[in-house]
């Protein structure tokens, strides 16, 4: 709409287990070297709302002192509630929530099985608002658990009926990437996560 500026149009990021973690802090690592925000939240260059391009609003929200936070939820083991709680709280800081952003795995236990629980929470709770996956697909070089295979099947089918749109890396391709295109001999998980945060 005119006159619509990024501060109406917030999403907010939600990081699940190990793997939605691990990538979780290489995007932010991302965001806020695009954006100049420094690790304390502080932004030097004075790129305060109404100064120029405020589009990392849509990302991070800005405190009474200054500092510019993610708007972001990182959950490995907490339960359900205090996430809802936490994930309720970020949307009513909101004046346009567009919806969420989930990455987290589709092999891990609190990966898949906690996301389809939370992925079905927020279509009742937040029915209107899109939320879109950003999937990581398990693969034999990089595998950490022999259930990868199942716990993947088990999340399919949550993701079809309550995801709008789903990206999904695999594993192996982004660890082929890295061996030959990159010349990285033997990718660890940190070489994996820089790459899909870009």
């Amino acid at each position: 709409m005119p006159g619509e500026s990024a501060r109406d149009r917030e999403c907010i990021s939600v990081h699940i287990g190990q793997a939605g973690v691990q990538i979780g802090n290489a995007c932010w690592e991302l965001y806020c070297l695009e954006h100049g925000i420094q690790p304390d939240g502080q932004m030097p260059s004075d790129k305060t709302i109404g100064g120029g391009d405020d589009s990392f609003n849509t990302f991070f929200s800005e405190t009474g002192a200054g500092k510019h936070v993610p708007r972001a939820v990182f959950v490995d083991l907490e339960p359900t509630v205090v996430v809802l709680d936490r994930l309720r709280k970020l949307a009513d800081q909101c004046t346009g929530l567009q919806g969420f952003l989930v990455f987290h795995s589709f092999g891990g236990g609190t990966g898949s099985g906690f996301t389809s629980l939370l992925m079905e929470r927020l279509s009742v709770d937040y029915g209107k608002k899109s939320k879109l996956e950003f999937s990581i697909y398990p693969a034999p070089q990089v595998s950490t658990a022999v259930v990868e295979p199942y716990n993947s099947i088990l999340t399919t089918h949550t993701t079809l009926e309550h995801s709008d749109c789903s990206f999904m890396v695999d594993n192996e391709a982004i660890y082929d990437i890295c061996r030959r295109n990159l010349d990285i001999e033997r990718p660890t998980y940190t070489n994996l996560n820089r790459l899909i945060g870009q």
